[in-house]
């Protein structure tokens, strides 16, 4: 969270004019930047266009010509993994709890108070932040694995094993010293110091 707000993106859809005034107002007084649509079909194409789209969904349950939960139901069909939050009324309670089931991060009841609204936001942004921190962490490390060649991978999977120079030289029949050159070679495509180290990060990927 920044100081005196937060900071991300709010993808917002409602098809209500003045509610959807009123919600992007009180979200950009907050520090957060707002992508207000009137409907579901205008939101995901413009979550298409921004690929890839950083932030998170806010969308009302009951919109016409597509349904909130149609609309998560086409996020989750594409592959997206922004946080969705759903904003319902008290009849749409079951529908919101089952869109939970499918992978909602939360639904808030109308009326929900401000402050509830951007607290939420903000545990939802911190969500998808320590995502995307993830995924850049997996991508590196795909990236570091693929460096190797194929003599350093069968190198790599035996230090990971916790096997010994001697006992990798012979299983490869090659000498011990060419053992410790791809050893090195491997710690230094990976970024690590050690066999554990190899071992976890094999154990991560």
């Amino acid at each position: 969270m920044a100081e005196g707000g937060l900071q991300g993106t709010v993808w917002l859809a409602d098809d209500e004019e003045p509610v959807r005034d009123a919600l992007a107002f009180l979200l950009a007084s907050h520090g957060l930047r707002v992508q207000a649509h009137a409907d579901g079909p205008s939101l995901l194409a413009a979550l298409a266009a921004a690929q890839p789209a950083r932030g998170v969904v806010l969308l009302d349950i009951r919109m016409e010509p597509m349904s909130g939960l149609r609309v998560h139901d086409e996020i989750v069909a594409r592959g997206l993994r922004n946080p969705v939050l759903f904003l319902s009324g008290h009849g749409d309670i079951p529908m919101a709890v089952e869109a939970l089931k499918k992978g909602a991060f939360d639904f808030l009841e109308k009326p929900c108070s401000d402050q509830a609204l951007v607290d939420r936001i903000g545990q939802a942004l911190a969500v998808e932040a320590a995502m995307q921190q993830n995924d850049a962490q997996a991508a590196e490390r795909r990236a570091r694995l693929d460096s190797l060649t194929e003599r350093e991978r069968e190198v790599m999977l035996r230090v990971a094993a916790g096997k010994l120079n001697k006992v990798i030289a012979d299983e490869l029949h090659v000498a011990v010293r060419t053992v410790e050159v791809h050893r090195a070679r491997v710690y230094a495509k990976l970024g690590v110091r050690s066999a554990a180290e190899v071992a976890t990060l094999l154990a991560a990927k």
